[in-house]
């Protein structure tokens, strides 16, 4: 089965209204975060306001996500993703509200926080539908659901990049304030319509009465890619970070969010070709070989020393970011019991969320005192750190092994439901 066949298929069994509906509900989330710095930063006249903000939303969204999708999978999608698109909604409304008001730095951090605290996580919930969705494709099910995966991939890049884009121009047509309220409104429209699509009923799968010790979610190999979101999280925010240094040594800061974006752009394209990959091309090779190609492609941001060859290095780079993250998290799905899927893909999420921050902690402090390269230098670290992580991990189990646990999981879920 050809990408475009595959694609087609989901397109058919999901139907239409049910992608437009998942993309737009996941689009608030990327463009809180700037919308936060920016409202912030614009009323109180300090950027570092306006990055507290902002990173207290990033952090408590990273905190609450593993939490919400813990509670949707024991309850259902349904009450959780809607109560909190229409929680997280009202939070950025009132964080609006309290920066008119000319509230304190600590008041506006804390309200940053709740939005962020209870913001859905539309796109990793998005992934555990498609299994459900796709569960009458006989043979063409695994293929129809990595396909899924490498869609799932490149929406959530393609909305990191429209997100920001969609908050500056709001910004520019608006305000601060109206660019952020339009995320709180496309948030309570669309997270509420996600939240409420009938695909929510299908990703809720009970636990067996009886599972002996297989639901656990905390294991070495679960562990070990929620370090390779981190680790990806980590090359998100320093090379941000870098080219936020770099643009602003040449002047011209207004281009470092432009330049970073095609690092999105390179990632979308690469993460719908990823549905090509044959089966026999298994998650943990995959893993070993995007990692690999995470560190190579980092390495000439070394040597930048201009927007001009930082733009052709982030777009390369971009090519292996969305595969390596579609293979971490296509291969959480299959480790992990269907009923701990949602858990599993929030974790993840929000091991990327504290990736990033330390990231552009580290990065952000190194070029204080050394310009861009020591930055990307973090992006550099960060890229070898994962290669090395999944070295080891690919010579501790083969793919087979690797991936026996969670086809035992479904085949004992499987036989527990016919009983």
């Amino acid at each position: 089965m050809s990408p475009l066949t595959s694609y087609r298929r989901l397109l058919a069994l999901a139907g239409p209204r049910y992608v437009v509906i998942a993309f737009l509900g996941r689009l608030p989330l990327a463009m809180s975060q700037l919308g936060t710095l920016l409202l912030v930063s614009d009323a109180t006249g300090r950027y570092t306001a306006g990055g507290l903000a902002a990173g207290a939303l990033a952090v408590a969204n990273a905190v609450g996500a593993p939490m919400a999708g813990a509670l949707a999978d024991r309850v259902g999608q349904r009450p959780v993703v809607l109560a909190q698109s229409l929680a997280a909604g009202v939070a950025l409304a009132v964080l609006v509200a309290a920066v008119q008001a000319g509230a304190s730095t600590p008041a506006l951090v804390a309200s940053a926080a709740v939005a962020g605290l209870t913001m859905p996580q539309v796109g990793p919930l998005a992934r555990t539908r498609w299994r459900p969705i796709t569960h009458r494709a006989g043979a063409h099910q695994r293929r129809l659901v990595d396909a899924a995966f490498s869609y799932e991939g490149a929406a959530d890049e393609a909305s990191f990049v429209l997100g920001p884009a969609l908050v500056g121009l709001g910004a520019v047509l608006l305000s601060p304030s109206g660019a952020l309220l339009a995320a709180a409104s496309l948030l309570m429209v669309f997270g509420s319509w996600f939240a409420l699509h009938p695909t929510a009923r299908l990703a809720h799968t009970l636990r067996p009465a009886a599972d002996h010790g297989t639901g656990r979610l905390v294991t070495a190999a679960f562990l070990a890619l929620a370090l390779a979101q981190l680790l990806i999280g980590m090359i998100f925010g320093a090379t941000q970070t870098g080219t936020t240094a770099l643009a602003t040594a040449e002047g011209r800061p207004g281009l470092a969010g432009l330049v970073h974006a095609l690092l999105g752009v390179g990632s979308v394209l690469a993460g719908l070709a990823t549905a090509a990959l044959p089966e026999r091309f298994g998650y943990q090779r995959r893993i070993l070989v995007f990692s690999g190609a995470l560190m190579m492609l980092s390495t000439p941001l070394l040597l930048v020393g201009s927007l001009a060859a930082l733009v052709p290095a982030v777009l390369v780079l971009g090519l292996a970011v969305a595969p390596y993250m579609i293979s971490v998290f296509a291969a959480a799905e299959h480790l992990v019991p269907p009923y701990r899927v949602g858990a599993a893909m929030t974790v993840l999420a929000g091991a990327t969320g504290i990736g990033y921050a330390i990231g552009s902690g580290v990065a952000g402090r190194l070029a204080d005192l050394g310009g861009h390269r020591p930055a990307f230098a973090v992006t550099v670290t960060a890229a070898t750190v994962a290669l090395v992580a999944a070295a080891v991990r690919a010579r501790g189990t083969t793919e087979r092994g690797a991936e026996t646990p969670a086809v035992t999981t479904r085949g004992a879920l499987a036989a527990t439901s016919r009983d």
